[in-house]
């Protein structure tokens, strides 16, 4: 018995598709490290257009590096410094709960107590560091 051609059967052939595999992976597994790490080498990247210089020309990529990290350092030695500050600013809490008695629970007085010594402490240890780096 023949198989005529308007009769035949064929099964779809599977198109590669250009959709990303969106399925969720666990965090911190070796697989989450492969899709990531596939991921970033296939999203294409672009350069950054080039920026003009004060002179009116067109920085090149090594002058815009060192400018952008000089701002990246400017841009965390501020944290830093808003860092010591609420050091201190928790310091002073702390020193304040610690010292009002009986209306401040037992155990949260003598943390504070701890945490009032111990925070100025830290602080001037950041300031240290800062001072030395700089």
């Amino acid at each position: 018995m023949a198989k005529s051609a308007s009769t035949r059967v064929t099964t779809p052939r599977k198109i590669a598709s250009t959709k990303p595999d969106l399925r969720l992976v666990g965090a911190g597994s070796d697989r989450a490290a492969a899709v990531e790490a596939a991921v970033l080498a296939a999203v294409p990247v672009e350069t950054a257009p080039a920026l003009k210089s004060r002179a009116g020309g067109v920085q090149s990529t090594s002058a815009r590096v060192r400018s952008l990290l000089q701002e990246a350092r400017a841009l965390a030695l501020d944290q830093v410094h808003a860092l010591e500050t609420a050091l201190q600013d928790a310091a002073d809490l702390a020193r304040e709960i610690a010292d009002g008695g009986d209306a401040y629970p037992v155990g949260t007085r003598e943390m504070a107590s701890r945490l009032a010594s111990d925070l100025p402490a830290k602080a001037e240890a950041i300031r240290a560091i800062v001072k030395r780096l700089h």
